[in-house]
């Protein structure tokens, strides 16, 4: 992409800044929250590699949702 200029943070609206942020809260939060509940699985309760479910939701929104959606077998793990 020649000639593109970079946008900075600082070039960024107020609103648009919020909204990256919240963005980033958002993943974060959903992966962290995957990478517990891959953690408190059995092997037997986690369709495939935990490995590659571990790298998996690290891969934006797409990961966590994919985690949720297909790589878990059974319900929510509950906490102690």
């Amino acid at each position: 992409m020649r000639g593109s200029k970079k946008i900075r943070w600082r070039d960024l609206s107020r609103s648009r800044q919020r909204a990256v942020v919240a963005g980033s809260l958002v993943q974060f939060t959903l992966a962290a929250i995957a990478w517990v509940d891959l953690a408190r699985r059995t092997d037997a309760e986690v369709r495939g590699s935990r490995r590659v479910w571990a790298f998996v939701i690290a891969i934006n929104f797409l990961g966590p949702i994919a985690y949720f959606a297909f790589g878990r077998r059974g319900g929510l793990v509950p906490f102690d």
